[in-house]
């Protein structure tokens, strides 16, 4: 299969992850790069082999050498350029959240016909671990499905050694905060790991922004919640239970399940090395007993090179990716309905 010739808008800290992954590829070809700072670009160029430098997005779009683009930036920026590549006859990779609305999403969808729109919120079902899951779920060996579980704590540490970033705890660059920056995986791995058939309807939330003792760990006119809860009704009887926070005041610690009548699955989303994944399953004669699936070492390279290499097979195999722009629709329109009933205390739908 050719090369994706491929543009990276955007040479940060994640930008340059992708560029990392094309480079080392067969699937794709570094074909341009731009940043609004044009040391950072030209030092991307020059790191990563890029055939081309430009200083914005959309001198990028006008390359017709580019394929496609991945878009690493804050979310308030990344609706604006996707619309622009759609519109250029760009296929596009967008950086988690994949905006910060649903309003947005479908903007996104509207626009892109026949192309292909994908969002990195899938980078967590990359390795392995995820596949071995997946395979459980689609052989239905759960049997029907009940519960979808994760919280995921992490405790405060002492005061930060540098300013925090202004989009991190942000509504208006981020959307939101850790709901956003983490919540995008929580959902797009459990969801995505029953193969997107969970149905999700109504959500009853509470969200709290940082304690005031703790307010040089965001920066200042941060407006966005740190620690998030919602309990999540679906389809069918399925409930998503669903908790995330950073900077609290109680240990570290970090679950996901998925249970059905018949089993469950004990996961270990990020990466790390004896990670494992456990069966539980229920017998006539021994009732509940536990079964290691899966075990072994994952790491972060290979989780942020999987976004951008399903991408450049979706393209060239004429598939969707592994979080479509409609998937991650469902995410953002959880996300939203999260956020509507911590505003009004009380249940808000999920829009989708």
């Amino acid at each position: 299969m050719d090369p994706v010739r491929v543009g990276i808008i955007g040479c940060g800290v994640i930008g340059t992850r992708h560029l990392q992954a094309a480079m080392e590829s067969p699937l794709l070809s570094v074909a341009a790069v731009a940043d609004v700072r044009p040391e950072v670009a030209r030092a991307a160029g020059e790191r990563f082999g890029a055939q081309k430098v430009y200083a914005d997005g959309a001198a990028l779009l006008a390359d017709d050498r580019v394929e496609a683009v991945v878009l690493a930036m804050p979310a308030n920026i990344r609706t604006k350029l996707a619309l622009q590549a759609f519109a250029a006859g760009k296929h596009v990779l967008t950086e988690k959240p994949v905006a910060r609305s649903a309003a947005e999403v479908r903007q996104l969808i509207a626009a892109q016909g026949q192309l292909i729109g994908a969002c990195c919120s899938s980078r967590m079902r990359c390795g392995p671990s995820a596949a071995v899951a997946a395979e459980v779920l689609a052989q239905g060996l759960l049997g029907e499905l009940r519960m979808l579980f994760c919280r995921a704590m992490k405790a405060a540490g002492g005061p930060p050694t540098s300013p925090p970033p202004t989009w991190r705890v942000s509504k208006a660059e981020n959307g939101g905060g850790i709901l956003m920056n983490w919540g995008s995986y929580d959902l797009d791995y459990l969801l995505g790991l029953t193969g997107w058939k969970v149905r999700p309807q109504l959500a009853l939330a509470q969200a709290w922004s940082v304690p005031p003792l703790l307010s040089t760990h965001v920066a200042p006119g941060s407006d966005a919640e740190t620690h998030v809860a919602a309990l999540v009704a679906c389809a069918d009887n399925v409930m998503l239970s669903y908790e995330r926070g950073e900077f609290v005041a109680q240990a570290s610690e970090e679950s996901w399940r998925i249970a059905g009548a018949e089993g469950a699955l004990r996961l270990q989303m990020p990466p790390g090395k004896g990670k494992q994944v456990l069966f539980d399953r229920v017998t006539r004669a021994q009732g509940t007993v536990t079964e290691v699936l899966w075990q072994g070492d994952e790491d972060w390279s290979l989780l942020h090179a999987g976004p951008i290499n399903d991408f450049a097979r979706a393209i060239r195999e004429g598939r969707p990716p592994k979080t479509s722009l409609e998937h991650a629709l469902i995410v953002q329109a959880i996300s939203d309905a999260i956020y509507a009933s911590a505003a009004m205390n009380r249940p808000a739908s999920v829009d989708v």
